[in-house]
């Protein structure tokens, strides 16, 4: 320690003071404090662990470090972690350089395009240069100072690399600001390897504790008065709650100007959830997941106020699920661009201020729905209910037969329910505070049109980048987030999934994580499968099969034609990959046997996989509605022209609302 007469100093490695810096950084929220980053994760290699590793080290009891097993699975805990803190705190996440660090470039995505935030701090290669070419260093042409971890911009909220100790004094509180920021997203502090080591006296003020407040923008008055204009001159208004409503702990206020005023929620796979107590204006999901009741009223809505959302295809059905001529829109979001769309009059402000606004003006104006739309509201949404409970009956078996001719559910194998029974008996288990989590192929879509989310059942759906491998990893974020072992953490996930990413069940394992991780095993990517076979009319490549005699590329293209991925199923056994992994694993096949592990593994003190044979292709009822995905123009199968002219059709349907 050094006393000059002008300040005093400390002497660290950039390591060093970025791990006490980060160390002593809080978030503030509604007079809550926290640590903003209170842990890290991360794998080691040349291009970290000398550095990074060595701060880690020496610093581990004031910034713990959780060992991981691949590195886009530890961005994906730490912006669950995130999610399930409501943005107001997350962790960091090493990598070495090269592959390592752009094994993290998919994790940055999704935490970027979901609004989340997270802290990466990638390995770089060499700052001095003397040393090059290194081990894993990108040479480009005409670029010398690039790296792969150039990779990370476009994906990122802020980027840095550090070639200078003296960098970290600007650089920090930049990624502290975009960490805590309405529009926040993947930050990353690109580190070469050599400069981790590099020394500097830094002010000793620099590590002193600092709060970064995560603020809630105010309303504008004129704009609230414009969207209740526009709610009171409305016959049929639709509400659409985005995860923004979650984010800003919204959920009463919605519900007291749906209350209020009479008007149906409808909820995107972010906003699942963002209502929690049940009422006839409560309906679920909206889109190509959503209901049918849900989008028979969209289909009439002559208003739609949306909150807290960015309105992906999924929900809008590829622009074409809003078919009033006379529709409006208004909007409630933090973020100016998003709250501009379709042509929306818009509230630019925290979802929780900008909406008990709008209930104050609901409730001077005395603004109500009719009779009629409440009364159709009513009887759509119980007949769907109806529908639903016939759909996720465990009990009753799945009747094979009445299938149509034209059905291809596979009834050759070993299972005996359908997914949607099995999400029946998950949703018979859930209690209130446990979290259910899903990310991409049929299980976040067919929770979204199911699940019951209300009461405390809190879902967790990441489906802004639909990416496989999340669902695992992120229950262990959820985990860290909400520590309690009474409140189950249940991730359902496809085989698919599971077979790509398992790896952090060891994670898991090691830290003595109480999960419960539940695999469908259907034998494929079979949401692809059906959107193929609706697009393309006949499966390939999809479902886990054998390839008969084997391929012989040598003989590619000859008068032999290659045997195709259409032989049996693949026999992969999912229990023993889950149980060399760390896992206490169980395959349970009958609707009873289901329900006796989910009860017996409820408390036990670690990861539990459960793995369910479920029928192949036996989905839950549609939604009614279309999606632009294009069949191919020209092709020499007739079943593609068909589906295409079906696809132009379905074009008509689109619309620009501005």
């Amino acid at each position: 320690m050094t006393d000059p007469t002008t300040r005093r100093t400390v002497r660290l490695t950039v390591a060093q003071a970025l791990v006490t810096y980060l160390s002593r950084q809080h978030s503030v929220a509604d007079g809550e404090r926290r640590r903003l980053i209170p842990a890290a994760l991360g794998i080691f290699g040349h291009g970290n662990v000398a550095g990074l590793g060595q701060a880690l080290d020496q610093l581990s009891d004031e910034l713990p470090f959780v060992q991981g097993r691949n590195e886009q699975a530890l961005v994906h805990i730490a912006t669950a972690y995130a999610k399930a803190s409501t943005r107001h705190a997350t962790l960091a996440v090493t990598a070495s350089i090269g592959p390592g660090a752009l094994n993290m470039v998919t994790g940055a995505g999704l935490a970027t395009v979901n609004r989340l935030p997270v802290l990466l701090l990638p390995g770089d290669t060499y700052a001095t240069r003397h040393q090059g070419p290194v081990l894993q260093q990108l040479q480009h042409p005409i670029e010398a100072d690039t790296s792969v971890n150039d990779a990370f911009r476009p994906v990122s909220r802020f980027f840095d690399r550090i070639t200078r100790p003296e960098q970290l004094l600007t650089s920090l509180p930049a990624a502290m600001r975009a960490l805590t920021d309405v529009d926040t997203g993947a930050v990353v502090v690109s580190l070469p390897q050599d400069i981790q080591s590099h020394a500097y006296d830094y002010p000793v003020e620099f590590f002193a504790e600092r709060d970064w407040p995560i603020r809630r923008p105010a309303v504008d008055a004129d704009e609230v008065a414009a969207v209740a204009r526009l709610l009171a001159e409305a016959e049929k208004p639709l509400i659409i709650a985005g995860g923004g409503v979650v984010y800003s702990g919204a959920t009463e206020e919605l519900e007291a100007l749906a209350d209020a005023a009479g008007i149906p929620v409808a909820e995107t796979f972010g906003g699942k959830g963002a209502v929690q107590r049940r009422a006839w204006w409560q309906l679920g999901g909206i889109g190509l997941e959503g209901t049918p009741a849900v989008n028979t009223l969209a289909r009439e809505a002559d208003f739609v106020l949306t909150v807290g959302s960015r309105l992906t295809d999924f929900s809008t059905a590829s622009h074409s699920i809003f078919e009033n001529p006379d529709v409006r829109f208004a909007s409630v979001n933090v973020n100016v661009h998003d709250a501009g769309r379709l042509g929306a009059t818009a509230i630019v402000a925290d979802a929780k201020r900008a909406l008990a606004a709008l209930a104050e003006a609901v409730r001077a104006n005395g603004t109500t729905t009719s009779a009629a739309w409440q009364e159709k509201t009513r009887a759509l949404h119980e007949a769907w209910w109806a529908r639903r409970a016939a759909a996720l009956d465990p009990d009753t078996p799945f009747d094979l037969a009445a299938e149509p001719d034209d059905s291809d559910v596979a009834g050759d194998t070993d299972a005996v329910l359908t997914q949607g029974q099995l999400i029946g008996l998950l949703q018979e288990q859930a209690q209130a505070g446990d979290t259910i989590i899903a990310a991409a192929g049929g299980p976040p879509g067919d929770l979204q049109k199911v699940w019951d989310a209300t009461e405390g059942r809190f879902a967790h759906l990441e489906f802004g980048f639909s990416c496989m491998g999340y669902e695992l990893p992120a229950a262990i974020g959820v985990r860290f987030a909400n520590p309690d072992p009474a409140k189950r953490v249940l991730s359902l996930l496809g085989d698919g999934t599971f077979l790509m990413a398992p790896t952090e069940l060891v994670t898991a394992a090691q830290e003595k994580l109480p999960l419960t991780i539940v695999i469908p095993e259907n034998h494929g990517y079979q949401v692809i499968h059906r959107l193929q076979m609706l697009r393309n009319g006949r499966e390939f490549g999809n479902e886990f099969r054998y390839r008969e005699g084997g391929l012989h590329l040598a003989e590619a293209g000859g008068d032999t034609k290659p045997a195709r991925l259409e032989g049996d199923y693949l026999k992969v056994d999912l229990v023993q990959t889950a149980t060399g992994l760390g896992a206490r694993a169980i395959r349970a096949t009958t609707a009873d046997e289901v329900r006796a592990a989910l009860a017996e593994t409820r408390d036990h003190a670690g990861p539990v996989v459960l793995v369910v044979p479920v029928i192949p292709h036996a989905d839950l009822p549609g939604a009614g509605v279309w999606w632009d995905v294009a069949p191919a123009e020209v092709s020499d199968q007739e079943s593609v022209a068909q589906l295409r002219s079906e696809y132009e059709e379905g074009l008509t349907s689109q619309r620009w609302y501005g």
